[in-house]
């Protein structure tokens, strides 16, 4: 491709390993309204979606859903975020794409607001164009909102696949919500093998990468 296309990052077992904040917040959210995480089930599919759906996922509604939803924020918002680290090689390679000329934007399901502060903490908010994540105040969850959100803000109008598709653009992540939510823009996903997606994920996505060299070379040979 002689034009380089516009990049879509998530946040979560992308950028950085979030999961161990993610879990305790969950644990005591769920603790708040008499509930407990059902342990057949693997805690790091937590790690994506948006948290409501995890928790509603748990049989939880009404009063109780919004109570938990509350408890997980409060945590989360006070030391949930800090329990987190960015996975080695990917400030390196976001600062080569950047001083590159590749344009690139956050898309993540995470709280925009929780999402900007995350990547300021670790400096890593500066090869970004603009980062986009959810908005429950707007109903912007679901990760194809926040993806058209994001494409939206680099001045790309978000076509559906039905309409032609979205051009010039890569999605990269690790779950199965990156891959759909790009597909309803004809956008193909490079998914990364280091979060917490499992295999059957991977195998639905374009290309998948197992380090940070190996996305590298997926993203310039695109």
């Amino acid at each position: 491709m002689t034009d380089r296309p516009i990049l879509l990052v998530d946040l979560d077992g992308t950028i950085t390993d979030s999961l161990d904040g993610i879990a305790k917040s969950l644990h005591h959210a769920l603790g708040v309204v008499g509930a407990r995480w059902d342990d057949s089930r693997d805690i790091r599919s937590i790690a994506g979606p948006p948290m409501v759906d995890t928790l509603t996922s748990l049989g939880l509604a009404g009063a109780d859903l919004d109570r938990a939803v509350a408890a997980y924020r409060e945590r989360y918002d006070e030391v949930g975020w800090l329990e987190n680290a960015v996975f080695t090689g990917m400030d390196a390679l976001l600062d080569r794409l950047a001083v590159d000329g590749y344009r690139m934007a956050v898309a993540t399901s995470k709280d925009q607001v929780a999402a900007r502060r995350i990547l300021g903490h670790f400096d890593l908010a500066a090869p970004f164009e603009f980062i986009g994540g959810a908005d429950i105040s707007v109903g912007r969850m679901a990760k194809a909102d926040v993806i058209a959100h994001s494409l939206s803000a680099m001045g790309v109008d978000p076509t559906p696949v039905d309409g032609g598709g979205t051009g010039q653009v890569l999605m990269i992540g690790d779950r199965e919500h990156d891959i759909e939510g790009a597909a309803r823009y004809g956008v193909p996903t490079a998914i990364v093998r280091w979060g917490y997606g499992r295999p059957e994920e991977w195998d639905r996505a374009h290309w998948s990468a197992v380090d940070t060299a190996a996305l590298e070379e997926i993203i310039r040979g695109w």
